[in-house]
């Protein structure tokens, strides 16, 4: 089989990098040949993507911090321009499920913590990162989402509110770079072994899950030049593009 290295010479960012999908989807990417940015909290966990991305002859950066804190992003976006002038590959894959339960009975400290992240958290990276995507030569932006945004089903309702909103936010931003070189795209995972999905079904086997790395050069693959691809979902489950 032949190596893919076409992200080789490019920049991407990945939040939520040191466990689960944000984890396989940036050694995916340093893989292909990306100097990948690694955000995550947990600094432990950072540094075993370190380790593991070296592995495999790559490069990262680590920048260990809480996306909740919307003045380091706009930092960390001053720190890429400045270091490299430009962003080539988004991948907001950071979140959160909060608490399964009636929408009544949820906490409002709750309630605001989940929408600061899976949601406020991507439109702070927008607003900081956006210009740095247009002067690359292909930016591409792709945001991990949930089918739970369309099926809303009881007691998921806040977390299918914030990916809800996460994908009409995208799917509007989408439409803002028509006349542009940039794509952004949402990406539906579907079923994986996570500690998310564990928490989310606990009666679940998880040897009848995919890995991470399973589905991560699906997603690695949206950051492509070759996607023309634009306000759509990539979903996992039907293997296709889909309207949001």
């Amino acid at each position: 089989m032949t190596e893919n290295t076409e992200l080789t010479g490019k920049v991407v960012l990945v939040t939520g990098a040191s466990r689960g999908i944000g984890y396989a989807a940036a050694l995916e990417a340093a893989k292909r040949g990306a100097h990948v940015i690694a955000v995550a909290r947990t600094v432990g966990g950072l540094e075993e993507l370190d380790d593991a991305i070296q592995e495999v002859g790559g490069s990262s950066t680590l920048v260990p911090f809480d996306l909740r804190d919307g003045d380091a992003i706009d930092r960390l976006g001053a720190a890429i321009f400045e270091r490299w002038g430009h962003l080539d590959g988004l991948i907001g894959n950071a979140g959160m499920l909060g608490t399964l339960s009636p929408v009544a009975h949820l906490k409002p400290d709750e309630f605001e913590k989940v929408m600061a992240l899976n949601v406020t958290s991507n439109f702070r990276l927008l607003r900081s990162l956006d210009l740095l995507l247009r002067q690359a030569t292909a930016g591409r932006a792709v945001f991990v989402s949930s089918s739970a945004a369309r099926s809303a089903r009881p007691f998921w309702g806040l977390y299918a509110a914030s990916k809800a909103a996460l994908d009409a936010m995208v799917k509007s931003y989408a439409g803002e770079l028509s006349n542009t070189e940039v794509k952004t795209n949402i990406f539906y995972p579907g079923a994986v072994r996570t500690a998310m999905r564990a928490k989310a079904m606990p009666g679940e086997d998880p040897e009848t899950l995919p890995q991470p790395a399973d589905i991560a050069p699906k997603l690695i693959d949206l950051l492509s030049d070759r996607v023309t691809e634009n306000g759509r979902v990539f979903n996992v489950a039907t293997d296709m593009f889909e309207d949001i």
